[in-house]
């Protein structure tokens, strides 16, 4: 009998090319259909292995949920960007495989980066959402999300809306 291993740590540059497939992998998923395709091209293109190399060394918190030794989903996060809002972090981002998807996976991702924002002294967390992205929608709502903000973002000349939920 084996052990499957679940593990969520702070990303490693040995880790770039693994992410850059989860990030490719959750994109494509998540954003066909949502984003024009030249644009989700264009950013799945943009995010090799050398940019997420180059992030992990930065100054973003960079986690990882490992399973099995497979990078399964990955959480970036810091202080919110949005000065309306007074909430101090913000997950920048929070994707899966889409393998992976449904079994609780993320709930424990996103638990662990809202802890990891609380131990560096932040107070409330932001996450945004595109508005058609309506799984991730159900997904912080059903984490307890409330939606207090509305953006816009312009992918290859479409506006889309995209929402705030905020924890306090």
């Amino acid at each position: 009998m084996s052990t499957l291993t679940i593990d969520i740590r702070h990303a490693e540059p040995e880790d770039a090319e693994a992410i850059a497939g989860t990030h490719r992998a959750a994109w494509s998923h998540a954003y066909a259909g949502i984003l024009p395709y030249k644009a989700l091209r264009q950013m799945l293109e943009r995010r090799n292995v050398n940019w997420w190399r180059r992030a992990i060394r930065g100054s973003t918190s960079i986690l990882v949920l490992d399973v099995g030794g497979t990078v399964a989903g990955y959480a970036t996060l810091g202080l919110n960007r949005a000065r309306s809002l007074p909430q101090e972090g913000e997950i920048y981002e929070l994707y899966l495989r889409p393998e992976f998807q449904g079994v609780g996976l993320g709930k424990r991702l996103f638990g662990e980066a809202r802890q990891l924002l609380a131990s560096l002294g932040c107070k409330g967390v932001v996450v945004w959402c595109l508005e058609d992205n309506h799984p991730s929608i159900d997904f912080y709502r059903f984490q307890g999300g409330r939606d207090v903000a509305e953006g816009h973002e312009t992918f290859d000349g479409r506006t889309l809306k995209k929402l705030a939920f905020v924890w306090s």
